[in-house]
């Protein structure tokens, strides 16, 4: 198994970034997500909250314009789910344009905007108070 360095190096290889340059990325990235520690272990040494933040740091290495998220706290307890939230909430803070899909309305509430489907259908379309990630 591939080591999470290399699992935030993956894109940056399909994109023809050179060695060097793909370590210094994936490594950045693995920085900002607070997984500088961890770069060596590989997924099942770490927790799935961790997990969760290596494909954040993947999903974010080739710097896309837009970050699209969906269900990122799925599968995660309370606490790991308020992490990553904290990390996109930074992410968006410092820019980073996110657009998130969720069933889980706490998880909603971090969100400048929410916009509520049903059946394929607008059915709500609000700005949450000041403070969100999208």
């Amino acid at each position: 198994r591939a080591t999470c360095l290399h699992n935030v190096e993956l894109p940056l290889v399909y994109a023809g970034v050179p060695g060097k340059e793909r370590r210094r990325r994936a490594a950045e990235k693995l920085e900002l997500v607070g997984l500088g520690d961890r770069m060596d272990h590989k997924p099942p040494e770490i927790s799935g909250g961790q997990r969760q933040r290596v494909a954040v740091a993947r999903a974010l290495v080739n710097e896309p314009a837009l970050l699209l998220a969906d269900e990122p706290t799925g599968n995660l307890d309370s606490v790991t789910s308020t992490e990553i939230m904290g990390v996109l909430t930074q992410l968006n803070e410092d820019g980073q344009t996110i657009v998130l899909v969720t069933h889980e309305h706490d998880i909603a509430e971090y969100a400048k905007r929410q916009v509520h489907l049903r059946d394929g259908l607008i059915e709500k379309d609000f700005r949450n108070a000041p403070s969100g990630v999208a």
